[in-house]
């Protein structure tokens, strides 16, 4: 039971590898992000989700130097235009930064060939048609396999398939983060073009992983995010609670109810959970194949709402980042 990106049959649950760096807390010594990460090919991952920006290049020196042994039993995707230069942040995809980038992330994953090379977000200071020809020229040359975007608007996404076809859009996407539905969902499927869907267990918070805000550590990321504030918690763990039921009424664990519900919105869709604990990694493969019936489909769909959900899914710096289409603000 597989589905395709850029003609190539992969499970439709992938692993995103950026919590084995940076992000949701302390990371995983590397010794254990290798053996989860060999676990996960066991397990039968063969999508495997990085980018520099992860750790600042440790994620992608983590996968080469682990799987170098392993690279042809898994599609690889990585990412580049955020670009970290000491305490300094940006988003670049000049043509020049593009073609460097994406050298670096060759030397580090010690590859010769990226499967799936995205550019992460949008620079609006540069015309989407110029990236992207530098990436085709990348995809001539055999360095990478296909071209990807993230966190693009159905906009975006047409103008850039206009240049050369793109294989996947990657974007947030769970029961409760549902700004896709505006217009890219339908986009990537009118054009063929694999929808990848991250964070698809809502930062955990769909997968009973989060209980006590405060006990987050103070590098982790949700604690910037909205939903996660002191002020919206309680509400959004209130709802929490009734899909939890949800899940239990359906046999299935909170995560794998969610995970069902996105990749039930279209064969095209995939997603990419990712986790630093094994039994998360084998529970999120356990049910790959399963797909909620609709009575339990519309009951998501009545508890979790963009109405229904207390907070946007960024701060408002953040989302000023984001190309991807959004609800009205109240």
């Amino acid at each position: 039971m597989t589905r395709t990106i850029a003609a190539k049959p992969v499970n439709p649950v992938g692993l995103g590898c950026m919590n084995l760096s940076w992000a949701y807390g302390r990371p995983p010594s590397v010794e254990d992000g290798a053996k989860l990460l060999h676990r996960a090919l066991d397990l039968g991952y063969d999508h495997l989700d990085t980018a520099r920006i992860y750790g600042l290049g440790k994620n992608e020196t983590l996968i080469g130097e682990t799987l170098k042994g392993r690279r042809g039993e898994f599609f690889l995707a990585s990412k580049t235009g955020i670009i970290v230069d000491g305490d300094k942040r940006r988003i670049d995809c000049h043509p020049d930064t593009i073609r460097a980038a994406c050298e670096e992330s060759l030397r580090l994953l010690q590859t010769d060939h990226i499967d799936l090379y995205y550019l992460h977000r949008r620079d609006f200071t540069v015309p989407i048609e110029d990236s992207i020809g530098a990436l085709a020229e990348l995809v001539a040359a055999g360095k990478i396999g296909a071209i990807g975007l993230s966190e693009m608007s159905a906009d975006t996404l047409h103008k850039a398939s206009a240049v050369h076809p793109i294989a996947a859009m990657q974007t947030e996407y769970s029961p409760w983060t549902r700004q896709v539905e505006i217009a890219v969902l339908a986009a990537t499927a009118e054009l063929g073009t694999a929808l990848v869907a991250f964070s698809p267990v809502g930062r955990g918070a769909l997968a009973n992983g989060v209980h006590d805000i405060a006990a987050l550590e103070e590098t982790d990321l949700r604690r910037n995010m909205p939903r996660f504030s002191p002020e919206n918690w309680p509400h959004n763990a209130a709802l929490i609670d009734r899909y939890n039921a949800l899940a239990a009424a359906a046999g299935v664990t909170p995560a794998q109810l969610s995970l069902g519900w996105v990749l039930a919105q279209g064969d095209h869709v995939h997603v990419i959970p990712g986790s630093a604990n094994i039994a998360h990694v084998e529970e999120n493969m356990a049910r790959y194949d399963w797909r909620p019936d609709a009575a339990t489909m519309a009951k998501v769909d009545a508890l979790i709402t963009n109405d229904t959900v207390a907070g946007p899914r960024y701060p408002a710096a953040m989302q000023r980042t984001i190309d991807t289409e959004d609800y009205a603000a109240d």
